[in-house]
């Protein structure tokens, strides 16, 4: 990895000069009061290894006849000096041979020159830069497309058992009737086929009244119609056992059934919908169990994919295309979480580049910058911050533009083009 070894900066910005070494790893703080010409350091720092894109504005420091002047020693022994009106740009490697911009390139980062501009992007970008650098982006892009269609036609499946079981919920329930809708014409038939058996019946009695007065007739003439007496008689008898036997039946309880019949299938078919109502909310259910099913096999994926993924900080995760941290969204995670992942993630996007530049670290306490820097230690990543304080923490100070000595220590005065 390349990092800085040494910068001089001279008139940029509220810079007047500025010498540094910063840590080769570690944190490598610029303290200051507001003002004083911190966030220029780190301005100029872009844009000596970052290019023209990084060129501030108004580089030539208000007031200052003497231009800019740039010079960056790097590990890997190049040597990166901007000076002059139009600020040139000279790369010299160890061997005295020249470079350009595009060797720059190949190892600076330039979100490591413009952590800000990372920190404000979305956090889908966030996530797909992360994705982007353990190369996973494509495998989990399919898995929570797979998920989140699972997860719809879940829900959809859901609604409609919900449903079905309160629709059958609020169904009456009626015992004591038949499983099926009642038919008005069986009824009918029945109710005919009484009729006319009670038809029959009253025809038998007809008759019976016609040999009775055929016999009274044939009494008043009993001597003149003695063998017809007897076999009227006869026949009297006999017609009289057979009508001794019949009884009527009733067809009320047809015709009742008949006037029920509307009610008692309305009955029926609030027990026949309630059944299939029941029989859906289950089907449903059913449905949904095994979404829920693949809905986890899923997520167990996309856990795997990211569990065996080599991250840039513990902790790390995407979930429904946002960056987590210690399961936090990035606006639920604290400045010093937030500056922490930023570092990690900028820092894998180019591993050529060992270092990144920080502004504004007060938001980080004491402590919290002490294990800040301990990490950065551990993770062999040189980071050069600024911070509004004059504290035991700063490893220089910047005042007026230019480096602040203490009054113990003799150097000579600072002149204007010279370190």
């Amino acid at each position: 990895m390349v990092k800085i070894n040494n910068l001089e900066i001279e008139n940029v910005k509220r810079v007047k000069a500025v010498t540094l070494a910063p840590a080769e790893n570690g944190l490598t703080v610029i303290g200051g009061k507001n003002g004083q010409g911190k966030t220029s350091v780190l301005d100029a720092i872009a844009w000596a290894l970052g290019g023209d894109r990084f060129k501030p504005s108004q580089p030539n420091r208000e007031g200052s006849v003497i231009p800019p002047h740039l010079r960056v020693e790097l590990s890997n022994g190049l040597v990166v000096e901007r000076s002059g009106n139009s600020s040139n740009l000279k790369v010299i490697d160890p061997n005295g041979n020249k470079g350009g911009q595009q060797l720059l390139n190949e190892f600076v980062e330039a979100l490591a020159l413009n952590l800000p501009k990372f920190m404000q992007m979305s956090n889908k970008e966030k996530a797909d830069t992360l994705l982007r650098i353990i190369g996973v982006g494509d495998k989990l892009y399919a898995l929570e497309t797979d998920e989140q269609r699972l997860y719809n036609r879940r829900t959809e499946i859901g609604r409609v058992r919900d449903q079905k079981a309160k629709y059958a919920k609020e169904l009456p329930v009626y015992s004591g009737l038949p499983a099926e809708l009642i038919s008005a014409v069986e009824l009918i038939r029945q109710q005919q086929d009484i009729l006319a058996r009670n038809g029959e019946n009253q025809r038998k009695r007809e008759n019976l009244a016609q040999l009775q007065q055929e016999y009274d007739r044939t009494a008043a003439q009993i001597e003149e119609l003695g063998m017809k007496l007897e076999r009227i008689s006869a026949d009297l008898e006999t017609a009289m056992k057979s009508a001794q036997d019949l009884h009527d039946e009733s067809t009320v309880e047809i015709e009742q059934s008949l006037a029920d019949i509307e009610s008692t299938n309305t009955k029926i078919r609030a027990n026949l919908d309630r059944q299939r109502a029941e029989i859906e909310a289950e089907d449903f259910g059913r449905q949904y169990d095994e979404l829920t099913e693949q809905l986890q096999d899923v997520r167990r994926q996309k856990s795997e994919l990211l569990n065996g993924a080599d991250l840039p900080l513990e902790g790390l995760s995407v979930e429904n295309g946002e960056l987590l941290y210690n399961g936090c969204r990035w606006d639920c995670m604290s400045g010093s979480e937030q500056l922490r992942v930023a570092t990690a993630i900028v820092r894998r996007l180019n591993p050529k580049c060992g270092f990144v530049l920080l502004d504004k670290l007060e938001q980080m306490d004491t402590d919290t910058l002490a294990e800040f820097g301990a990490w950065l230690e551990q993770e062999g990543l040189q980071v050069i911050a600024t911070r509004v304080s004059t504290g035991g923490e700063c490893s220089i100070i910047i005042e007026d533009g230019k480096n602040a000595v203490p009054e113990t220590i003799s150097t000579t005065k600072w002149k204007a083009g010279t370190f």
